[in-house]
């Protein structure tokens, strides 16, 4: 049964077309740039797909000294998006806490850079 909070069944072959990938974010920076508080990331998402830059609204529970070499989820397989001055190439997965503010969503364990959510 659907929970009525829930909108919009999907069919388990569109979920499978979102390539999501857990990556190493190597390095951080302010983005002041931004509208809304964000950092700039590079995230090692392994041999197969590299390096992709970021742009991510974490400023609330996470500092910059804080986020190089944790793992974290991003969506590998939509397109660039324009940010101000900056082209973020993948979307880095969080859930918001009771205050809007963003949780990043990363293993309980290390695993590979470049493993798939399944």
């Amino acid at each position: 049964m659907v929970s009525p909070a829930v909108s919009g069944q999907i069919g388990i072959e569109d979920f499978l077309k979102v390539d999501v990938r857990v990556g190493t974010i190597l390095e951080a920076e302010a983005f002041p740039q931004a509208r809304k508080p964000a950092y700039k990331l590079s995230i090692d998402f392994g041999p197969d797909i590299g390096v992709k830059r970021s742009s991510a609204q974490i400023t609330e529970h996470y500092g910059l000294e804080e986020l190089v070499g944790r793992q974290v989820a991003g969506v590998v397989n939509l397109p660039p998006r324009r940010i101000g001055p900056f082209l973020s190439e993948v979307l880095t997965l969080g859930f918001a806490d009771d205050n809007g503010a963003v949780v990043l969503v990363t293993p309980a364990t290390g695993v590979p850079n470049g493993a798939r959510l399944f």
